[in-house]
């Protein structure tokens, strides 16, 4: 899932709450060793980066299955 799908799941319902997920990131900063995650926090859906090798046991994977 990116960050324009990421906004409209949000905008759909209200999802992590207390958790966060990581969400597809561009090449560029991956090779860079980052990663982009989303959460919702205060009523606001937030996008930021963090390092790809954090470990955080309550950060999920956001999909996409198309049919």
């Amino acid at each position: 899932m990116d960050e324009a799908q990421y906004h409209a799941l949000q905008a759909a319902g209200e999802y992590d709450l207390k958790t966060s997920s990581w969400l597809k990131t561009p090449q560029v900063i991956r090779r860079l060793g980052g990663a982009i995650l989303g959460d919702r926090r205060c009523d606001q859906v937030c996008i930021y980066h963090n390092d790809a090798d954090s470990y955080y046991g309550v950060r999920g994977f956001r999909t996409v299955l198309r049919v």
